[in-house]
Order: structure tokens, then C-alpha cells, then sequence
């Protein structure tokens, strides 16, 4: 059993109970940040950080006076120390949500403060291996609000597309936005290669601000000769594309096999990967 912090204690699942009234049980509301340690250091923590902090204004929540940059990347060094878990990989969460009390209105704006933490294979990046399945989720779409770039606890959109996928023996669903653009996966930002140009949807189409993404197009894909270009995507580009990657803070860059009955190669994201390695070795 791992030990976790909980509102400046540090605690197990067995001392730890939820209040009926909690109101990420409730109403989900709550924001959150996914990170990854290894080669022991974490990856890019001060842009989870500021991510974080920008959710938590968005939703109107109290910033506690103590929650610093410091103070993230010492609960973070602690997590990983109380558990013995310097030498491995591991996926962190670290959570906030409104304390319990009121219906749709909240009585307070204070927050709970929670950060766990997972062991995971691979101290490297590594591109997935075989076969990457994938199509369109379209039961509902994901609307182009300030709201839509925030990571949530209320994650209805994702559950219902992990749902479909699971039932249609797919690996990955891509999501649209009311104007039927694709904006990004299920758990991922998508990004489309197409010669020598590397398209990413934009922000204001609905899609996350993801922190991998975010590191690609600014830094990583210039940095390897690529025209990086933040247009709206339609599911026919996804045809045209060379390569689909998706992208997220914990796997990197996985690159999509096939999208319907049209295949891809990955020769560009083994690259990527390489390069994304290559910051923390």
C-alpha cells in the first residue's frame, strides 16, 4: 500500500475516509495535474505547476497562501522518497478540489490538497509497439469554451468515448468539437505529420493544453527542422497525414497504426521520442 499526501499529512488509504458531502464526489469539482518522474527527476514540473494554478483560477478556487512552486516540487520529492521509489518511473497525480458544503453553489472556495503517486514500467519514453487502432468517437462533442482547456475531475466526455472504444476493440477514439474538427484523443493531444509540417489543433478549438504537446510544437519539433503550424483538423486530414502521434506527459508519443482502414508508418516518431529522451538523460 503507498503512502500519500492528503492536506499536509501523509497517509494511506486505511487512515483516510471521504465525506459524503465531498464535492469532487459530487459535482466533480475539482482540477487536477498528471506528471512523471524518472531517471529521477521529474518532467517539466514547473509547467504541471503553473498549469495547475491557472486551472484553479479558472475555477475560482482559493490558491492557498503555502501552495508555491516550491512547495509543489517539495511535496512532490517527498512523495517519491516516503514510498522508496527514487530509482523508479512513476506517474503522479496531484489534485484540488473545493471543500465540501452547498449544492451547485459552493459555501466555500478552500481546497483540498491531495498527490499520489503509481510505479510504472519504461525509465525511458518508448513508442508503443504494434498495432494502434483507432476511429471517431461522435455521440457527443467537445464544446470550444475557456472550460474545455482545464483539466477536470468531471470527465464525462472521456469516460463515454472509453466506453465506445472499449466496445468497438479499439485502442484510441479522436473527439470533435461542435463544428466537427477534431481536436484531440481520449487521454491524449493529437498531433499530424504531413511531409515536412507538424499540425497540432489549436487551443481555441477545444482541445487541452497539453504539457507534451505544449513542449513539441514550442521547442522539440523546431528543434528537429519541422514547419510547426496550429490549424483546425478534419477528419479527412487524418487521411492525408504520413503519421498521427498522440501525446501526453506520461507516454510521450505514441504513434497511431491505423486510423479505419488507412495505416501509418512511425519512422518520424521514433525520432521524437528520441529527442524527448534525450532531455532527461
Amino acid at each position: 500500500m503507498s503512502t500519500f499526501f492528503f492536506d499536509g499529512e501523509w497517509t494511506d488509504e486505511s487512515n483516510i475516509s471521504i465525506n459524503i458531502s465531498d464535492r469532487a464526489l459530487q459535482y466533480g469539482d475539482g482540477v487536477f495535474e498528471t506528471l512523471r518522474y524518472s531517471n529521477r527527476q521529474f518532467h517539466w514540473g514547473e509547467d504541471h505547476y503553473f498549469r495547475l494554478m491557472a486551472n484553479m483560477r479558472i475555477m475560482r478556487m482559493n490558491i492557498p497562501d503555502h501552495l508555491t512552486p516550491e512547495y509543489f516540487q517539495d511535496v512532490l520529492n517527498e512523495l517519491v522518497e516516503v514510498n522508496h521509489w527514487e530509482n523508479d518511473s512513476v506517474r503522479i497525480r496531484f489534485q484540488a478540489w473545493r471543500k465540501a458544503g452547498g449544492n451547485y453553489t459552493p459555501t466555500s472556495n478552500d481546497v483540498h490538497l491531495l498527490a499520489r503517486a503509481e510505479r510504472i514500467p519504461n525509465t525511458h519514453y518508448e513508442l508503443n509497439d504494434g498495432e494502434l487502432k483507432t476511429d471517431i468517437y461522435k455521440d457527443f462533442y467537445k464544446p470550444q469554451h475557456l472550460l474545455s482547456s482545464v483539466k477536470s475531475c468531471n470527465a464525462q466526455l472521456y469516460i463515454l468515448a472509453s466506453v465506445y472504444r472499449k466496445e468497438n476493440n479499439l485502442d484510441e477514439c479522436f473527439l470533435l468539437n461542435e463544428k466537427k474538427q477534431v481536436v484531440e484523443a481520449i487521454s491524449s493531444n493529437i498531433i499530424l505529420i504531413k511531409d515536412n509540417v507538424l499540425t497540432t489543433p489549436p487551443i481555441a478549438s477545444g482541445a487541452l493544453k497539453g504539457i507534451m504537446r505544449k513542449r513539441i510544437v514550442e521547442k522539440l519539433a523546431p528543434a528537429l527542422g519541422y514547419e510547426v503550424k496550429e490549424a483546425d483538423v478534419s477528419p479527412f486530414d487524418l487521411n492525408k497525414a504520413d503519421e498521427i502521434w498522440l501525446t501526453n506527459s506520461i507516454h510521450g508519443v505514441r504513434a497511431v497504426s491505423h486510423f479505419r482502414k488507412k495505416a501509418f508508418n512511425n519512422e518520424r516518431a521514433k525520432q521524437m521520442v528520441e529527442m524527448i529522451n534525450a532531455q532527461f538523460d
